[in-house]
């Protein structure tokens, strides 16, 4: 996940544009739990899967969305691959040196995949620019087509999702032919329960016994760039509220 938040409020500042849906208040997680449509999804089914690509926008997207799927798929000798599109350095605007911070958020996804119990993961990084893969978007789908090559399943960010990053790698790997699972990430913050924009017919969820929940939960807890107040008055990358959504007992897919 990037702050492509931040950077926007402000040179949206003074527009009359309606602001971005990651801008405006987000949707408590207590009222996704109390949703009972979450519970009525359909159980997905992976145990035929023999091998699955994983697309990341960002460093900690992977396991925001699928991290406990990830660590399932590992338990079960799944062979598994991350492309990485970026390396994230556009998260925090305010820092000078965004060659450090990439290499700081490389090493949080690395350290992330060992707590998932997935540290064997091939690992394909793009180098792409954070913030910037909607003008890119042909060359990253011929990347993933060919990353994916040989692959069973794809799981990519939603090209719904509100963040140019994340949709643009959706429609990448949709374009690339490769039938996508999408994992939504920001849609839990500026959707609401019940919410015709999301394609609940086509959703299905993937629970998470206690043990993985935990390994999930700590591997989030690696991404400590993301979870420190990016400076003085500035919350976080990933605030405690955006943090919750991702660790109930179950994540959902599109496909």
């Amino acid at each position: 996940m990037s702050a492509e938040r931040a950077d926007r409020a402000e040179r949206d500042a003074g527009d009359d544009l309606p602001p971005n849906p990651i801008d405006a208040p987000g949707t408590r997680e207590s009222d996704w739990r109390a949703w009972p449509g979450l519970g009525a999804l359909s159980a997905l089914a992976h145990d035929n899967w023999r091998s699955a690509v994983v697309v990341a926008a960002h460093p900690d997207d992977e396991v925001l969305g699928v991290g406990g799927l990830l660590s399932l798929l590992a338990a079960s000798g799944v062979r598994l691959r991350l492309v990485a599109v970026t390396d994230g350095e556009a998260s925090h605007p305010d820092i000078a040196d965004a060659a450090a911070l990439a290499a700081r958020r490389v090493r949080e996804t690395g350290a992330a995949l060992e707590a998932l119990g997935a540290g064997d993961v091939e690992i394909v990084r793009l180098g792409m620019p954070d913030t910037a893969l909607a003008a890119r978007e042909g060359e990253l789908t011929q990347a993933l087509k060919e990353a994916s090559a040989g692959f069973q399943v794809c799981l990519a960010p939603w090209e719904a999702d509100a963040h140019s990053d994340h949709e643009a790698a959706g429609r990448a790997a949709a374009a690339a032919g490769l039938r996508p699972y999408f994992y939504p990430i920001w849609a839990w913050h500026w959707a609401r329960p019940g919410d015709g924009r999301l394609p609940w017919e086509r959703a299905s969820r993937i629970r998470l016994p206690p043990a993985v929940l935990a390994r999930k939960r700590e591997a989030i807890g690696c991404f400590t760039s993301q979870l420190e107040p990016r400076a003085a008055g500035l919350e976080a990358v990933l605030p405690p509220g955006i943090v919750a959504h991702f660790t109930r007992e179950y994540e959902v897919l599109f496909r």
